[in-house]
């Protein structure tokens, strides 16, 4: 295990497997970073301090886990949360997981394995995620949702399955995003279309990016 700098390590908590861990981060009690990944055939071993031989978890900085959540080890591949996340009490990160810096996951959000989410995207309480599902930067999922699909970047999303209701217009004012690349998110998802690149400003590389991947048609 690699621990930075700064750390609070609080009571109870279990850290095994390959971890790194960078500074200023905060771990409530009962946590259980590095557990070997829930995949049938994967090794797990009598002994705690040898791991189970996965791809282990990356931490980053300033981040704070709550009490008894639960961090994966990779299995494929390596299980990573950014810097300046905030994980709340009882949330799942399973194996192979991707989180971006400034992810927000409330109580009893559970994630499938090799789920990713972008940054600054927030999950409300109880939100569940489908493995091998994306959650764009700045998405807000709402509490209950069940994402059985992709969510696109701002977008807002509740229900289940989850739906596109809105644009996050909230998370987008708090970045400081201008009000005419907000209003073009708003028009566009109330329209059931891409944006409109030439009206994104600060936005457009975001949305550029997730295109690419996506192979969104215009």
């Amino acid at each position: 295990m690699e621990l930075g700098q700064g750390n609070v390590i609080g009571p109870y908590v279990v850290i095994l497997g390959p971890v790194r861990i960078g500074d200023d981060n905060w771990f409530g009690s009962g946590a259980t970073i590095g557990a070997p990944p829930e995949v049938r055939g994967v090794d797990h071993p009598a002994q705690w301090l040898t791991g189970g031989g996965g791809g282990g978890v990356v931490i980053g900085d300033r981040t704070l886990v709550r009490e008894q959540v639960v961090i994966h080890q990779g299995w494929q591949s390596v299980t990573e949360v950014g810097d300046d996340c905030f994980l709340m009490n009882r949330a799942y990160v399973a194996h192979d997981c991707r989180l971006a810096d400034g992810v927000t996951l409330a109580s009893g959000t559970a994630l499938g394995g090799h789920v990713v989410v972008g940054a600054r995207a927030g999950l409300g309480l109880g939100a569940l995620v489908h493995q091998r599902r994306v959650v764009g930067p700045g998405a807000m999922v709402g509490m209950g949702a069940v994402v059985s699909r992709d969510v696109a970047p701002y977008a807002k999303v509740y229900g289940n399955p989850a739906r596109v209701r809105g644009a996050n217009v909230v998370g987008m004012q708090r970045q400081g995003v201008p009000e005419e690349a907000i209003a073009e998110v708003e028009r566009a998802y109330a329209l059931g279309r891409p944006p409109e690149p030439e009206l994104l400003g600060v936005l457009r590389e975001v949305f550029a990016r997730w295109d690419e991947a996506h192979a969104v048609a215009r």
